[in-house]
């Protein structure tokens, strides 16, 4: 349906979806004529339809030009341009978001009319369309003044701006068409994570387009997202360390993610969050349960604490800015303390409580965790390079603890059948010991040998790798999450309860990359697969926009996912040479 050209860019006969990001407008503009408007820490705003563009198209990153029009994103300012159309109506947003119950005065919007503008100001966020000739230029604001400064920026700038943005994304120029498209879109979803506030000041790095309403930012999902970023972008990587910071408690517990909102949205949610816990009969949708403190995205998140050691870890690694290990010290400190007590008599190994609180949130996994264990290691192994001359009493006791981890890893989860490692479970009791695609932390981690890590990626190529796999139904369509599908059905929930479904064997792009990288880094070559299979089928289907999952029978999840970058990072971080590298048996 969409084809890679040689520029980068893609080429399509029929309109597909184009998502939107920037660093405060975001959109879906849809092919026959409309585009929905949302501004970070605000939400939604509303709709502008217009007449639709004729094709043939040519997509790149916040980019769609026909010879009939085009659709352009800016910037420096929260404003794009829609040429070559008609405005057919503009209708406000009466909520910010599906769970948002406007008080009277919040509930109609004020519209003003002009004879080349309209204005649709609500109480938290205002949407300008300003009209000239066959131009439609879009503006939104946390307030009036703030969508009208975007509209000083002339169309000629906007398309100038854009022009930028698409050419400081395409960072493999020589590369085959599929693989320079899918790192110029990967480059995107990480760029385009960076958000701001309507003063220009950092506002965390965004899991993607679903997430502004209430705006949040995650530990998981930033660390992931700031692989490439930590080249591209370190100050950005360094502000996210700053706000993620702000969310771990004195004990060292962390929540999923940290709320960002603007405080029209904030008060809105606040207000439905204390409403689902009063009455949770009423509310159909998910209730907000675990949302213990206002800033808090779902409370206790097991594996959000190690990943803020580990993002420090990175950054140090990159920058050499010991000021910032060193700001953070405490609550290292605490986090280390939080995990080596959550051990069982006689071993070092955190027990996860039965609960659905990390990366697979649809899955109630207990015990001991792979995936969560390997990100202890390697916090571990953190803080006992880092505090080596900060603190070496707690360096040692963390570099004690990662060694006995390995020996009790391979004690206790090894799984000789598969070559993989328990998924989770207790041993001696239940256990899930399929392949799970996030047990890769171990070998990420250095949580197990190298041996033991090739032979772990050589499982995953002949189960998870469905190109390989001929017991799954659906052909060579990508890297499966998890193979077979879980036994107990009573430790799932939602969309995972579904075999090849979200956690129980979708493709992830974030993971293909972390895989593929496990690959280049152990020398076994065969990357390419897992860096381009996923984008094939995104492009097979009309996904323009890194995809954050999606398996055969049941579709795909948001577009513009942060994490989905990682099989671009991988590339930039590896070369051309070694992503196309044939495997090496």
């Amino acid at each position: 349906m969409i084809e890679p050209s040689t520029d980068g860019q893609l080429s399509a006969e029929q309109g597909v979806l184009l998502p939107i990001m920037a660093p405060r407008l975001q959109a879906d503009v849809h092919p026959d004529g409309y585009a929905d408007l949302a501004l970070w820490g605000a939400g939604s705003l509303g709709r502008v339809r217009f007449s639709a563009i004729a094709g043939p198209y040519t997509y790149a990153p916040n980019r769609m030009v026909s010879k009939h029009g085009g659709i352009f994103v800016a910037q420096s300012l929260p404003v794009m341009l829609i040429s070559g159309v008609r405005l057919q109506g503009v209708y406000p947003a009466r909520r910010c978001a599906w769970w948002h119950e406007p008080d009277r005065e919040g509930a109609s919007a004020k519209v003003t009319r002009a004879p080349h503008r309209q204005t649709a100001e609500m109480g938290w966020g205002v949407l300008v369309v300003d009209i000239l000739g066959s131009d439609l230029r879009i503006a939104v604001g946390a307030s009036r003044g703030e969508a009208e400064k975007a509209l000083s920026l002339a169309s000629e700038a906007i398309i100038a701006e854009a022009a930028e943005y698409v050419a400081r994304c395409d960072l493999k120029p020589d590369a085959d068409p599929l693989m320079r498209s899918m790192v110029s879109q990967g480059i995107h979803a990480a760029l385009s994570s960076i958000r701001r506030d309507e003063n220009g000041a950092f506002a965390g790095l965004a899991a993607g387009q679903a997430y502004s309403a209430p705006a949040r930012t995650y530990y998981r999902d930033g660390y992931w997202t700031m692989q490439p970023l930590l080249t591209l972008a370190p100050e950005a990587v360094r502000d996210e360390i700053r706000l993620l910071a702000k969310g771990v408690q004195p004990d060292g517990e962390a929540p999923s993610g940290v709320i960002l909102t603007g405080p029209a949205q904030s008060k809105a949610w606040q207000r439905f969050v204390e409403d689902s816990k009063a009455n949770p009969k009423t509310h159909k949708k998910a209730v907000p349960e675990y949302h213990n403190r206002p800033q808090d995205w779902w409370s206790d998140h097991f594996d959000s604490p190690l990943f803020f050691i580990l993002f420090i870890d990175d950054y140090f690694s990159a920058t050499k800015d010991l000021a910032e290990v060193q700001a953070h010290w405490p609550i290292v400190k605490a986090i280390a303390d939080r995990y080596l007590s959550l051990a069982a008599p006689d071993s070092v190994l955190p027990l996860k409580p039965r609960n659905d609180r990390d990366w697979a949130d649809n899955v109630y996994r207990e015990g001991l965790v792979s995936y969560d264990l390997g990100l202890f290691v390697g916090a571990m192994d953190a803080v006992a390079r880092l505090g080596d001359s900060l603190d070496p009493t707690l360096a040692e006791r963390a570099g004690k603890a990662a060694r006995l981890a390995r020996q009790e890893i391979e004690a206790k989860l090894f799984v000789p059948a598969t070559g993989g490692y328990v998924d989770y479970g207790t041993p001696g009791a239940f256990v899930e010991d399929h392949l799970a695609l996030d047990s890769l932390t171990l070998s990420r981690f250095g949580a197990i040998s190298k041996e033991k890590a090739v032979g772990l990626l050589r499982a995953f190529e002949s189960q998870l790798e469905t190109r390989n796999n001929h017991e799954q139904p659906y052909g060579s369509w990508g890297v499966m999450c998890a193979y077979p599908p879980f036994k107990r059905p009573s430790d799932l929930r939602s969309k995972t309860a579904f075999p090849y479904r979200y956690h129980n064997g979708s493709d992830w792009p974030y993971w293909d990359g972390a895989y593929a990288e496990e690959r280049l880094r152990h020398g076994l070559g065969g990357a390419r697969y897992a860096l381009t299979r996923w984008w094939e089928t995104c492009l097979d289907n009309g996904w323009i926009g890194a995809v954050e999952y999606f398996s055969p029978p049941y579709g795909r999840g948001s577009l513009l996912q942060g994490w989905s970058a990682m099989p671009a990072a991988v590339v930039l971080k590896y070369g051309l040479d070694a992503a196309n590298a044939e495997p090496i048996s």
